[in-house]
């Protein structure tokens, strides 16, 4: 036996010892979940996540093998997660659209055990979070090309009930789908959603192709596929064309070659860890107010990597802002932040905590 299978048959026989202590872990993680049902505890306690990984690395002797068995060790631990919100019956996760949208193959990365729940609408998804009826919902946030998802963030700030509680950002690549066999210069008419209409402008513009919005880029597959007309054409992800029976006629079609959508991960239970948080506040209608937030966020030595506005519903002229700022949220100083903020602003609302 040479080196390379000897090696082999070490790893393989140390995997099967593994496979054996899986289950005795799982046996464990199960009956953790069992408690936390029978005493209405959370599934994700950060605390405790934290010590585990420090006790992780402090057992490897090798100092450059440490990173990658704490990674190993979340890993397990999020495996573990997703096993006991099974278990208890959280591992549904909502969102819009039919299978094959940008949302689902997010929501599939996100929650690769899950129950993925479609609902036709964002209001819809943001109202099965609520009820309880699923433990997350995911939804598109921001598109680094169309920019970002106004009626999402008018969903967070009519919802405060609910948090965001992870992001995720998923590079987009836009494609044109067609019936088997179309060509280019039989279109006419074009389907997708508004997001990927406007990262696909340019290209549009160029043939001359009319496009009509639609909920979402699968729906517009779908409805594409079951026309059965080759006029047609949908703007969606590869993965949609496999879905549906489609051919990508012309790939990459979106005019930002770096386009990412950002989705967000709601929650009703309140997170506490993460390297960023967001905030949601109203200001009286005076000048200098929302300088002086600025400042006041400046001051306490946050960096504020994002800042939007939006009408106030039912209140002409008058606006709501949002905040991406970076810093932990535990820290003291956020909470003295978030005092002074109170003070300052009309309102003020954590609306998340999560790590990018």
């Amino acid at each position: 036996m040479d080196t390379l299978e000897q090696a082999r048959a070490e790893i393989d026989a140390v995997d099967a010892q593994l496979a054996a202590l899986f289950e005795r872990r799982m046996a464990a993680v199960l009956s953790v979940a069992q408690y936390k049902q029978a005493h209405g505890l959370p599934i994700f306690d950060a605390a405790r996540e934290a010590v585990v990984l420090e006790k992780a690395a402090a057992r490897i002797q090798n100092a450059a093998l440490r990173p990658y068995y704490k990674d190993h060790v979340q890993n397990m631990m999020d495996v573990a997660k997703q096993y006991e919100a099974e278990v208890l019956g959280r591992n549904r996760a909502a969102y819009q659209g039919v299978e094959g949208a940008f949302a689902h193959i997010a929501l599939r990365a996100l929650f690769p055990h899950a129950e993925a729940v479609s609902y036709p609408t964002w209001d819809e998804v943001f109202d099965a979070v609520s009820r309880g009826d699923t433990a997350h919902g995911v939804v598109p946030f921001e598109n680094s090309h169309a920019g970002d998802v106004s009626a999402v963030l008018d969903l967070c700030y009519n919802h405060p009930e609910l948090w965001v509680v992870d992001v995720y950002d998923l590079p987009i690549s836009q494609n044109l789908l067609v019936l088997p066999g179309t060509q280019l210069a039989q279109l006419r008419h074009v389907y997708s959603h508004q997001q990927a209409i406007a990262q696909s402008e340019t290209f549009l513009k160029q043939f001359r192709l009319p496009a009509t919005a639609m909920p979402n880029t699968a729906m517009a597959a779908k409805f594409v596929a079951e026309s059965g007309d080759p006029s047609r054409a949908a703007i969606a992800s590869a993965e949609t064309a496999a879905l549906y029976g489609l051919e990508v006629l012309v790939p990459s079609i979106n005019t930002d070659g770096d386009n990412t959508t950002r989705f967000i991960v709601l929650s009703r239970e309140k997170p506490t860890v993460g390297n960023r948080f967001s905030l949601l506040f109203t200001l009286d209608n005076k000048p200098g107010k929302l300088a002086e937030v600025i400042q006041v966020i400046g001051r306490f030595g946050y960096d504020m990597e994002s800042i939007k506005s939006r009408p106030l519903p039912h209140v002409p002229f008058d606006y709501y802002f949002y905040v991406e700022l970076v810093g932990d949220p535990s820290a003291d100083e956020t909470a003295a932040l978030l005092r002074e903020l109170d003070h300052t602003c009309r309102t003020v609302r954590l609306l998340g905590v999560y790590t990018k």
